[in-house]
């Protein structure tokens, strides 16, 4: 049993299958406030605590994904600058995972708690 909500994801280069590391990542909730800003680590995975009390349960929030550079160091040009997924938090106190597999014009995802 969780006493706060985690956000976990994890990227995937969907072109080569591996982790798709180093892409900037973070939580806004819609108003404005950013909940967090980090990167996603080494194996393309992100793993965040957020306190029960900074949640609003009726607020949407945006999970961003600055993946334009990521395909630029690639040599892929690309016109999206990011991914960005919306979802509410209707608990304070579970988990929210939402691995994604990019590729440079498409991605894919899910929500498992």
């Amino acid at each position: 049993h969780s006493i706060m909500a985690i956000v976990t994801s994890h990227t995937l280069n969907g072109v080569d299958g591996t982790h798709a590391s180093g892409i900037s990542v973070k939580l806004i909730k819609l108003n404005g406030e950013i909940l967090f800003e980090s990167n996603m680590d080494k194996g393309g995975r992100l793993n965040q605590i957020i306190k029960p009390e900074i949640i609003d349960i009726s607020s949407i929030y945006e999970l961003t994904f600055d993946t334009r550079a990521y395909w630029s160091n690639r040599g892929y040009d690309q016109i999206m600058e990011q991914i960005v997924l919306r979802f509410k938090i209707p608990n304070p106190e579970s988990s929210y995972h939402m691995p994604i597999i990019i590729n440079p014009n498409s991605y894919s995802t899910w929500w498992s708690g």
